[in-house]
């Protein structure tokens, strides 16, 4: 039950191709509070890589690891939001 140990095990099984297996591994991270955990997860869904494309699920791991302060989840947030034209002006 440590999210960091549960982390590279996923990557393992994913290079290896088993992506359920390595998307259980980093779901469980996640919930462990891991904000690296919820940044893959984000990514996965994003990409539809191993799971059906959900943008919602992606950008709801991506708060979830930007809350945490993963600063690229940071970033890709911030570049969602200015697409979708909600841009801070200085």
């Amino acid at each position: 039950n440590d999210p960091h140990a549960l982390l590279p095990m996923g990557y393992d099984l994913h290079q290896e191709g088993d992506y359920g297996s390595a998307l259980e591994y980093w779901r469980k991270a996640a919930e462990l509070g891991n904000a690296e955990a919820h940044y893959v997860i984000s990514n996965i869904y994003w990409e539809g890589k191993g799971v059906e494309k959900d943008i919602k699920k992606a950008i709801y791991h991506l708060e979830k690891a930007a809350i945490d302060g993963h600063p690229f989840a940071r970033y890709n947030l911030g570049c969602i939001e200015e697409n979708n034209g909600r841009r801070i002006e200085q």
